[in-house]
């Protein structure tokens, strides 16, 4: 095969199939626009990778993508063990098998990827540095935008020192000349008119003969000139299959040997071990582009017909062809089953594709079954935290279960948009929608009714009304336990058991746990992701830090290994506030920018806000909307436990400025119906110690506060300082040293203030001191030499961290899946960020650093 002006293209890749085989694991990605010689410069390099195994797969521009569909595809080639089961089990079978012998894999056009596939290669990319694998991914760049599903790989790629980037440039003049030597066609003109593409100066260069055409389509179609009908319609065929024409459909297309030869003469078709597929994706489109309006549907009617007699069948492909094929009926049938296939491989983006396949196809009149596949619809949209879509869907539902009589369908879609609306930050919708479905199950109380119980006492414990909660749950486990349902009782043992945490009960929190579990077990993976948002949400609340990290550890892989996003987003909020209270405000910038991009939930926006606004009030004393943002969500959601840290965030905002704020100086007012309530005892300490360094009096009983804040407001601060250091609380333990009298005391406070780079609040206290008469004062450390434990981000604290527990670079590489490289780069970071002389010093103080 002829491949121009490529040389620095192919020793690269030489070079990662060399260290492949060496044992050391790279990438290279490959990108440009159709025809530019992407896949034939992998070919070439792959010819020359003899001594390797060579893993091929690619994906197919299906109208909705084949989960894991270039994974299957590329094992099943190969010899490999087949690949089943969910994203997570294809991703460490994937790993398993890649890592025991030195291999080459291609994963081409990931334009066309799906979210399942693009989680497995994330999942690779993230360990290329301990497999003998050389990772090779094509894609066309202009058809990624923002929004593509490809764009977190993408992201990833970029930053990973393993993974080389190469955009494959036109031909030049000279490049055009060589393809076209010895023939009669002017390079300059050919070159002009193809742009250099290298597919599109082929075509043309196979018919020197033919006037030159202006455009490929032309290039293309007149290789077919007197092609006989059969043989062209069979071409058709072909390109109606985007994917390939499988072997086992040629007799019952009519395809024999002879047929075959004749195609084989055109140059547009090879075989790729599975089937017939064309050359290249642009001679496909030109093909395509001949079928006639009405011949289209007869074209994939006669695929569809061929395929369905294929064991086993695969429902993604049935159902593009159905679809083309008008048949809305098979269409229907074949999306449900590609869409419950997708769910079980934790592809919840493409069940939702294939659901609105499913209720575009539906056929006949029959309101349940369109109300169950909007119901099913709007499942997926929410699992994928598109929530105003997944509402619409819903709310569709209404009119057909009336229509239909069902009133427990009817409640189980309020119920659903009950949940849906929450979320959405919109929590009297949501309280309407959960009473009415409780008054329409209520007539008949059985698992829907037991349900919509059980919704209701979640959103009253959000609104921290645990007597109205712990009623309506009492009310869902008789209704469980009369029916026998299992999912019905976790979710309200769960609500029951949350609502305990909430308020300090003994044991509540394990219990919680052991409910997560057993969710898990059973397969419940929304209940169960739940339930981690919420403990870890009253672990960091609660001021337990290390425990809310550990379920954080274990949650946010489970939100990606199940693709439940709308969970991973909260969840990445709350390590957002988890870093913030921590001091670790470069890892907890990172976390709040990215749930605050996100979009989706509005509710996971609120603790986003407060940390990136306090963040920039502490270091530069910088006062933006955000906080104002964050008290507008609280307002909106009318919960205490929103409202109370919104207005402490706003009073310490004051206390920087030294602007008044009608809403800081009105808040022992707006809290007074809340002070017996214990679930907010943190929450409401830490508005009252800000109220009381402002100088207003909070007006709420200490001894219902938490200890470090009863502490501080009881004349012991340096008790309330020993308390948050032993919590891993940075920032508090500083400021209540702030708070008090002993110069010296306060001294010590400031310079743990300067050390987190909260300069503006040690300013602030500075600018105390000489009110106070206090005259010399240490000098505000330079920025060169400040040591700095809020800047480690998220990977640094991970390295911190198992540095902390004595793990060698090796073992720390190995743990992380990174390379050696890497680690000793991330150690020699922490080292600087931390002032720490060595390795052993880290471990020596690892309490004291909060790394313990």
């Amino acid at each position: 095969m002829q491949v121009l002006e490529r040389d620095a293209e192919l020793s690269l890749l030489a070079r990662a199939f060399a260290g492949a085989a060496e044992g050391s694991g790279s990438g290279v990605t490959v990108c440009g626009e159709p025809g530019a010689g992407k896949s034939t410069l992998v070919e070439a390099a792959c010819a020359q990778a003899s001594a390797l195994r060579v893993v091929r797969g690619g994906c197919d521009p299906l109208s909705t993508p084949r989960p894991l569909g270039p994974f299957r595809d590329a094992f099943a080639g190969s010899g490999l063990p087949a690949l089943h089961g969910s994203a997570i089990e294809v991703c460490e079978a994937a790993f398993d098998a890649l890592r025991s012998e030195p291999t080459v894999l291609v994963v081409e056009d990931i334009h066309w990827i799906d979210s399942a596939s693009v989680e497995v290669l994330r999942f690779l990319v993230r360990r290329l540095a301990v497999m003998p694998c050389a990772l090779v991914v094509t894609y066309r760049d202009d058809d990624i935008d923002i929004q593509h599903v490809a764009r977190p790989l993408l992201g990833d790629i970029a930053g990973n020192g393993h993974v080389v980037s190469r955009k494959l440039a036109p031909l030049s003049a000279g490049g055009v000349a060589a393809m076209l030597a010895g023939g009669p066609l002017e390079p300059e003109r050919v070159h002009r008119l193809t742009g250099g593409n290298p597919f599109f100066v082929a075509e043309v260069a196979k018919e020197p003969d033919r006037p030159l055409p202006a455009t490929v389509r032309d290039a293309v179609l007149a290789r077919l000139h007197g092609i006989a009908p059969q043989d062209f319609e069979v071409l058709q065929l072909a390109a109606a299959a985007p994917d390939r024409v499988d072997d086992r459909l040629l007799p019952a297309l009519g395809v024999d040997l002879p047929t075959l030869r004749r195609l084989h003469e055109t140059g547009l078709l090879e075989r790729d071990g599975h089937g017939l597929v064309f050359r290249h994706e642009l001679s496909r489109l030109a093909v395509e582009s001949t079928i006639p309006a009405a011949g289209v549907a007869r074209l994939h009617g006669r695929l569809l017909d061929a395929l369905e007699r294929l064991d086993p069948p695969d429902p993604a492909v049935l159902t593009h062809h159905a679809v083309a094929a008008g048949e809305r009926t098979r269409a229907n049938r074949y999306a449900q089953a590609a869409a419950r296939e997708s769910v079980a491989a934790g592809s919840h983006s493409e069940a939702a594709a294939f659901f609105q396949i499913a209720l575009d196809n539906l056929v006949g009149d029959d309101p349940t079954q369109r109300a169950e596949l909007q119901m099913r619809l709007g499942y997926e949209q929410y699992m994928i935290s598109q929530l105003d879509t997944a509402i619409a869907s819903i709310e569709q539902s209404f009119p057909l279960w009336h229509s239909a009589g069902d009133l427990d369908g009817l409640a189980a879609a309020h119920e659903s948009c009950a949940v849906f609306e929450y979320y959405n930050a919109d929590r009297p919708q949501a309280e309407h929608h959960a009473d009415r479905a409780a008054d329409l199950a209520s007539a008949v109380p059985g698992l829907k009714y037991g349900s919509a119980r059980v919704t209701q006492a979640y959103l009253a414990y959000l609104r921290s009304e645990y007597a109205y909660s712990e009623l309506c749950s009492a009310d869902g486990a008789r209704v469980a336990e009369e029916v026998g349902d299992e999912a019905l009782s976790l979710r309200g043992s769960l609500v029951r058991t949350l609502s305990d945490l909430a308020l300090g009960r003994p044991g509540a929190r394990e219990r919680s746990l052991d409910l997560i579990a057993r969710a898990r077990d059973a397969h419940l993976d929304e209940l169960a992701s739940t339930g981690y948002s919420n403990v870890s949400y009253f672990d960091v609340e609660q001021s337990r830090l290390a425990a809310g990290e550990a379920v954080l550890d274990v949650s946010l892989p489970f939100t990606v290994e199940r693709d439940i996003p709308i969970c991973n987003h909260w969840q990445t909020a709350v390590r957002s506030r988890l870093r913030f209270r921590e001091g670790r405000w470069t890892a907890a910038l990172e976390d709040a920018d990215k749930a605050l991009r996100s979009g989706g939930m509005p509710l996971a926006r609120f603790w986003p806000l407060i940390v990136g606004g306090l963040v920039a009030l502490r270091c530069d004393g910088m006062a933006d909307d955000r906080l104002d943002l964050a008290w507008e969500l609280a307002v909106s959601l009318d919960e205490p436990l929103r409202i109370v840290p919104a207005l402490a965030a706003l009073a310490e905002q004051a206390w920087l400025t030294g602007t008044p704020d009608d809403r800081v100086s009105t808040a022992p007012g707006r809290i007074a119906g809340w002070r017996e309530i214990p679930a907010l005892a943190w929450s409401l300490g830490d508005l009252a110690v800000w109220l009381a360094r402002l100088g207003i009096e909070p007006e709420v009983g200490v001894d219902r506060l938490a200890t470090p804040h009863r502490l501080t407001l009881t004349g012991s601060p340096d008790q309330a300082a020993a308390w948050w250091e032993d919590a891993g609380a940075a920032y508090e333990a500083a400021m209540a040293h702030a708070d008090a009298d002993d110069v010296d005391t306060v001294l010590a406070g400031i310079a743990r203030l300067d050390l987190l780079g909260a300069v503006a609040t040690a300013d602030r206290l500075r600018r105390d001191l000489r009110r106070r008469g206090v005259a010399q004062l240490p000098a505000r450390p330079r920025a060169a030499t400040r040591t700095n434990p809020a800047g480690l981000t998220n990977r640094q604290l991970e390295v911190a961290r198992l540095v902390a527990r004595g793990f060698t670079n090796a073992e720390i590489a190995d743990r992380l899946f990174i390379s050696l490289r890497t680690t000793d780069h991330h150690v020699s970071a922490v080292l600087t960020k931390l002032g720490m002389p060595s390795r052993r010093a880290i471990v020596v103080n690892a309490t004291n650093l909060g790394l313990g």
